[in-house]
C-alpha cells in the first residue's frame, strides 16, 4: 500500500513535469509562429499584391482572435479541462497555419510583371523600344471570371481569417497554463518554472525568424519550376520567397504538440503532499465538485455585482488609469515599428527581405533578453520599491527615446530611378505620377508605364523598364540578358543614345551599407537600455492593484493594449507607407497592387516620426505617476513614522506599567530594595 502511493505521487510530479515541459513547447511554437508570420508580410504583401494598410489589417486580424475569446477563456477557462483547453488552443492555432499557407497551393504559380515578349517569366528577350509601334505592351484586360482565378483577388482573405484563427487558439495557452502551474506546484517552485518559460518567449522568435530569413531566400514556387528561367533576384522588389513553406513547419509544430496535452489530468497532487495522497486527490475532488456546482449556481446578476465593483474601483485608481494610457502610446509605437521595420530595412538601405529579417532576429532579440533578465534581477536584488520601479523604467525609457533620434541621421538617398527620383539626365527630383516616366529619348517607344520591369543602366541609373531606357536591342537570356543601344542611357564619352543596361536595379552603394550597420548598432543599444525598464516598469502596474484586483487589472490591461494599440496600429502605420509610394504594382486586371519604390526620405521621416509623437505624448501621464507615487511614497513614509513613534510610547508605557505591576505582587522585593538603599546612605556619608 504505502509503496502504491510512493508510486502514484511520482506518476504525478512526473505529469507536473511532462506538463511543465509540453507547455514550453506550446509557447516556443506560438512565439515561433507569430514571429515567422511577421517576417513574412512584406512577403505576403507582394504575393497578393496588396498595399500595405491591407497588410496592417492581415496583421491586426491576431489581436482580433485573442478578443473574440478573451473573455471566455478568462471566466471560464480554469473551470474545463485546462491540458485539453491548451492543446485545443495548439491545434486551432495549427488550423491557422494551414489557412494561411492554403492560398499558395490555389492561385497557381507566380507571374511577377514583367516586359517580356513571352507571356511566361521564363523569357527569351526583354522588350525592347521599337518607333512607330502600337501600343504593345499595353497588357489587356482579362475577363473578370479569368482575373478572379489569375489574381487570386480575394486570396488574402484566407490568410486572415488563418491569423484571426491562430489569435483563437494562442489565448487560453498562457493563462490556463500559468494557473495550472500555481495550483500544482510548490509555491517556492512556481517562479521558477515560469521564469523557464520566459525563456521560450525569446527562443521562439529567434527561431521563427531563422526559418523566416531562410524561406525569404527560396523562390516561392521552389519545387514547381525551373529556378535558372526566373529574371529576378532576392533583390528585386517583385521577389516573393518561400513564405508558405515555414507556415506549414509551424502548423505541424503546433498540431504536434496539441496532441500529448489531451492525455494529461484535470488535476494533479500539489508537490510537497506525497505523503497523503489519497486525502490530497479525494480533497481536490470535493474542492473541484464543490466549485463546479457553486459556478453552476451563479447567475449572471451575481456575477455584475462583483465585475462592476471592481471596474468601478480601477477607475478611480489614477495610477493604473495612467498607465493605460502610457501602454495605449507605447505599444501603438512599437507594434507599428516592429510590423514594417523588415520593409524598412529593405527599402532604406537597399537590402534582401532574408537579410532584413536575419539582422533583426540576431541584432535585437539575444538583447532584448539580457534587459529582461538583469532588471529582474536588479529588482531582485535591491529590493526596489513602487516609487524606484517607477522612476528606473521612466528614465531609462527616456535615455532610450533620445538616443533614438540618432536613427533620423543614418539614412541612404533615394534610389536613382529615371523619371521617379531623379530626371533622365540625372537630377535629383521627385515624381509621384507616370508622367514623368516619358521623356524625348523615349517617347518614339510607345511603352506602357505600368509595367516596373527595372534595368540598371552602366550609368548608374535605374530605369522602369528597358523599354523606357530606350534600349533598341536586347542580347541574351534570362539573368545574362544584355540591353544595348539605350537612347536615354549615357555611354562614357558621350550624351545619349549608346548605353547599356542589364535587368535589374542598381545597387545603393557602400555608404548605404554602413548606414545600415550604424542603424543596427543603434537599435541594439536602444533594446537593451529599453528592455532593462520594462520589467520596472510593468511591477509599478502589478503593485497599483490590489490583490483582489489584479487579476481582472491585467485582463483589463491586455485587453486595452489589443483594442487600442495590437489592432489600429499596423493599419494606419501600413496606410502611412503607402502614402510615401512613387511606383505601384500593377494588377492583372487593373487596379494598384503592392509598391514597388517608396520615397526612403518621407518613408524614413514618418516611420520614425510617428512613434516619436507617440512615445513622446506617452511621457505625459508618466509625469503624473511619478507625482502621485511620490505623494503616496511621502505619506508612507510619514505614516511608518507615526506608527513607528506610536510604537515606542506604547512599549515605554508597556515597560512602566511592568516594572509597577511587578513592585505591587513582590512587596519583598521592594522592602529589600528599601533596605539597600538606607544602608548604602550611610557608607556614602
Amino acid at each position: 500500500m504505502k509503496g502504491s502511493k510512493k508510486l502514484r505521487s511520482a506518476c504525478s510530479l512526473s505529469k507536473l513535469k511532462v506538463f511543465l515541459i509540453l507547455l514550453y513547447l506550446a509557447y516556443l511554437t506560438k512565439t515561433m509562429s507569430g514571429a515567422y508570420i511577421n517576417s513574412m508580410l512584406t512577403q505576403i504583401e507582394r504575393r497578393f499584391n496588396i498595399p500595405a494598410y491591407l497588410v496592417g489589417v492581415i496583421n491586426g486580424a491576431f489581436e482580433m482572435g485573442d478578443l473574440l475569446v478573451i473573455v471566455f477563456v478568462s471566466y471560464l477557462g480554469s473551470k474545463l479541462h485546462r491540458p485539453r483547453m491548451i492543446g485545443l488552443g495548439c491545434a486551432a492555432m495549427g488550423l491557422g497555419c494551414v489557412l494561411i499557407a492554403l492560398p499558395h497551393f490555389l492561385m497557381g504559380r507566380y507571374h511577377y510583371e514583367n516586359t517580356a515578349s513571352s507571356s511566361e517569366n521564363a523569357t527569351s528577350s526583354m522588350a525592347v523600344c521599337l518607333a512607330n509601334q502600337s501600343d504593345m505592351f499595353q497588357s489587356p484586360l482579362l475577363p473578370s471570371k479569368e482575373c478572379e482565378e489569375q489574381e487570386g483577388s480575394l486570396m488574402w482573405v484566407s490568410v486572415l481569417i488563418g491569423n484571426i484563427i491562430r489569435g483563437i487558439g494562442e489565448t487560453p495557452i498562457t493563462p490556463l497554463g500559468i494557473s495550472y502551474v500555481e495550483d500544482f506546484a510548490r509555491s517556492e517552485n512556481s517562479p521558477f518554472y515560469i521564469g523557464c518559460l520566459q525563456i521560450a518567449t525569446v527562443l521562439g522568435p529567434l527561431l521563427g525568424l531563422m526559418i523566416g530569413s531562410y524561406c525569404a531566400q527560396l523562390y516561392v514556387d521552389i519545387g514547381f519550376i525551373n529556378l535558372e528561367e526566373v529574371m529576378i533576384n532576392l533583390m528585386d522588389a517583385r521577389w516573393v520567397g518561400a513564405w508558405w513553406l515555414g507556415v506549414l513547419v509551424c502548423a505541424f509544430a503546433n498540431f504536434l504538440v496539441a496532441i500529448p496535452f489531451c492525455f494529461l489530468p484535470k488535476t494533479l497532487i500539489k508537490e510537497g503532499e506525497e505523503n497523503n495522497t489519497d486525502v490530497t486527490a479525494k480533497r481536490n475532488k470535493s474542492l473541484l465538485q464543490a466549485e463546479n456546482t457553486s459556478q453552476a449556481k451563479i447567475k449572471l446578476r451575481e456575477l455584475s455585482k462583483d465585475f462592476v465593483p471592481y471596474l468601478k474601483s480601477l477607475f478611480h485608481n489614477r495610477v493604473y488609469m495612467l498607465f493605460l494610457c502610457i501602454t495605449v502610446f507605447q505599444f501603438s509605437a512599437w507594434i507599428g515599428m516592429i510590423t514594417f521595420m523588415p520593409k524598412y530595412l529593405e527599402q532604406q538601405y537597399g537590402i534582401s527581405a532574408s537579410d532584413a529579417i536575419f539582422y533583426i532576429g540576431v541584432y535585437n532579440l539575444p538583447i532584448i533578453c539580457a534587459g529582461y533578465f538583469f532588471g529582474g534581477l536588479m529588482m531582485k536584488k535591491f529590493k526596489i520599491n513602487t516609487y524606484q520601479a517607477a522612476h528606473i523604467g521612466f528614465w531609462s525609457s527616456l535615455i532610450e527615446y533620445l538616443i533614438y533620434f540618432s536613427a533620423f541621421a543614418m539614412f541612404c538617398k533615394n534610389s536613382s530611378v529615371a523619371g521617379l527620383s531623379v530626371s533622365y539626365k540625372g537630377i535629383e527630383e521627385l515624381s509621384y505620377t507616370d508622367a514623368y516616366l516619358y521623356a524625348d529619348c523615349n517617347r518614339h517607344c510607345n511603352c506602357s508605364t505600368k509595367t516596373w520591369d527595372p534595368v540598371c543602366g552602366e550609368n548608374g541609373i535605374t530605369y522602369v523598364s528597358s523599354c523606357l531606357a530606350g534600349c533598341g536591342v536586347s542580347n541574351g537570356t534570362g539573368k545574362n540578358t544584355v540591353l544595348t543601344n539605350c537612347s536615354c542611357i549615357s555611354a562614357p564619352g558621350f550624351l545619349l543614345g549608346n548605353g547599356s543596361a542589364v535587368p535589374g536595379q542598381c545597387n545603393r552603394g557602400k555608404t548605404c551599407d554602413t548606414m545600415l550597420h550604424y542603424f543596427l548598432i543603434l537599435s541594439l543599444i536602444c533594446c537593451l537600455i529599453y528592455s532593462f525598464g520594462a520589467m520596472p516598469g510593468y511591477m509599478v502596474l502589478i503593485r497599483s492593484l490590489k490583490p483582489e484586483e489584479k487579476s481582472f487589472g491585467v485582463g483589463l490591461h491586455s485587453l486595452t493594449e489589443r483594442l487600442f494599440a495590437g489592432i489600429p496600429s499596423p493599419i494606419y502605420f501600413g496606410a502611412m507607407i503607402d502614402s510615401t509610394c512613387l511606383k505601384w504594382g500593377t494588377k492583372t486586371c487593373g487596379g494598384i497592387g503592392a509598391c514597388r519604390m517608396y520615397d526612403t526620405e518621407k518613408y524614413r521621416l514618418l516611420y520614425l516620426g510617428l512613434p516619436s509623437a507617440l512615445r513622446g505624448a506617452s511621457y505625459i501621464p508618466c509625469v503624473f505617476i511619478l507625482l502621485i507615487l511620490r505623494k503616496q511614497a511621502k505619506d508612507q513614509k510619514r505614516q511608518d513614522l507615526e506608527l513607528e513613534a506610536k510604537e515606542e510610547e506604547s512599549e515605554e508605557t508597556v515597560q512602566k506599567d511592568t516594572v509597577t505591576f511587578q513592585k505591587c505582587t513582590d512587596p519583598q522585593q521592594e522592602t529589600a530594595e528599601t533596605t539597600a538603599n538606607e544602608n548604602s546612605e550611610p557608607q556614602k556619608a
